[in-house]
This record gives C-alpha cells, structure tokens and sequence, in this order.
C-alpha cells in the first residue's frame, strides 16, 4: 500500500469528495423535484378543496331555493286550496239559494193556478147560477105577470131612469 504525505493527495480521498459533491448534487436536485412535486400536489389539492367549498356552497344556495321554491309552492297549493273551497262553498250557497227561489217560484206558480181554478171554478158556479136564477126568474114572471102589472113595473123603470144615470 502506498501512503501519501498528505491525505488530499490521495485519490481515495478525491474519489470520496467526489461522491460526496455529486451525492449533495443528486440530493440537492432531488428535494428540488420532490419539494416541486409536493408543492405542485398541495396546490391541487388546495384547488380541489377550493372547488370543493364553491360546490358546497352552490349546492347549498341550490337547497336554500329549492326549499324557498317548495314553501311557496306549498303556500301557493294552500291559497289555491282554500281559494278553492271558498269558490265551493260560493256555488253551494248559490245553487242552496237558487233552488230554494226556483221552490217558491213554483209553489207561487201552483198557488196561481188553484186560485185560477178556484175563480174559474166560483165564476162557472155563478154563471150556472145566475142561468138557473134566470130560468127561475122567467118561469116565474111568465106566470104571475099579466099585461096590465107589466105596464106599471115599465112605467116606474122610466121614472128610476134619471136617477139611476146619475148615479152611473
């Protein structure tokens, strides 16, 4: 073995600063690459996060105005609903009055027609009557009256005669 004076003069020793240089090189660019490549995987997930939230929020916006829209959909259906009824029950109070008008009408209607019947009726009495008290009447003046009663009963009709006009 050889022995040098002085240990940089060996190339052993050369041959490790060598190494050593070219281990701190290698090491140097290879943090450098994995520093970038963390560096780089921290934004992406920093990116990812961030569209994350902004889903989150959308989505969140997106429930506030579906439930915003379902409450006035619901509040719509319950106006519609009560508008609804309150039209029913306008149509049953309506229709309730309207038979009840069209009963009176026709009770009105029939009441007309039996006091038309019962004048019909009353006035074929009174003209049967009256024929019958004409018969009678005749049959009985035939028979009692003679000429000389006949002239007296015309003479006091034509004295009554201006007082009855006055009368008219």
């Amino acid at each position: 073995m050889h022995h040098y004076e002085h240990f940089w003069l060996d190339p052993k020793f050369w041959v490790a600063v060598s190494f050593v240089i070219f281990a701190a090189l290698v090491a140097k660019l290879v943090w450098a690459k994995a520093t970038e490549a963390l560096d780089a995987r921290a934004d992406k997930i920093r990116a990812e996060l961030d569209e994350a939230a902004r889903l989150r929020a959308e989505a969140e916006a997106l429930r506030r105005q579906a439930e915003a829209d379902r409450a006035a959909a619901l509040a719509e259906g319950e106006a519609l609903i009560a508008r609804a009824k309150a039209e029913a029950e306008r149509l049953a109070a309506a229709t309730a009055a309207e038979a009840e008008a069209a009963a009176r009408r026709r009770e009105r209607m029939a009441m007309e027609r039996i006091q038309a019947a019962e004048s019909g009726a009353l006035a074929e009495v009174r003209q049967a009557a009256a024929a019958i008290a004409t018969a009678a009447a005749r049959d009985v003046i035939a028979s009692q009256l003679d000429a000389a009663t006949d002239g007296k009963l015309i003479d006091a009709a034509v004295a009554d005669l201006p007082r009855a006009l006055r009368a008219a």
